[in-house]
């Protein structure tokens, strides 16, 4: 997925990685996901009576949303404008940050990533959630407080790059 935000004349932010995430996901969908869900739905129409063809009201539903999914990606990559990703000692969007969590004794990593980037199970938390947010414009040494719904947790920084 694609790491961004969104400035204020709308354009959508990226980093150079980001839109290449999603430059291969548009084509994945275009050239691998969609011919598939096209020939289900030709195979279920093969089948007689589509009234009660789960077959075919299913590949249709999965046609809709991979055009749902292309449209939106088209629309993120026409609006994008692609920035560097910021290195320095101040974190930032496509920062790679280490934590420790003073609630649980953790030590934790995240890369700083746009909405449509974020995945918890892979590291990456978006710059518009609580942590992200927090995060921003911080730097190692710095302590913060993140209200979440599990609580306040006090996350101190102890490396950025």
């Amino acid at each position: 997925m694609s790491k961004q935000i969104k400035d204020k004349n709308d354009q959508i932010i990226l980093t150079e990685d980001g839109l290449a995430d999603l430059t291969t996901e548009l084509k994945d969908l275009k050239e691998v996901k969609m011919p598939k869900a096209v020939a289900r739905i030709a195979n279920a129409r093969d089948q007689g009576d589509l009234s009660e063809n789960s077959d075919y009201h299913s590949a249709l539903d999965e046609q809709a949303m991979l055009n749902a999914r292309i449209d939106q990606i088209e629309d993120i990559i026409d609006r994008a404008k692609v920035v560097k990703e910021q290195s320095g000692h101040l974190v930032a969007l496509g920062s790679k940050v280490k934590v420790h969590l003073i609630n649980t004794n953790q030590e934790l990593s995240y890369s700083l990533v746009g909405q449509y980037a974020s995945s918890l199970e892979e590291g990456k938390i978006s710059i518009e959630s609580p942590v992200g947010k927090s995060l921003l414009n911080k730097q190692k040494g710095d302590r913060v407080v993140v209200e979440t719904p599990a609580g306040k947790m006090e996350y101190l920084i102890i490396s950025v790059s």
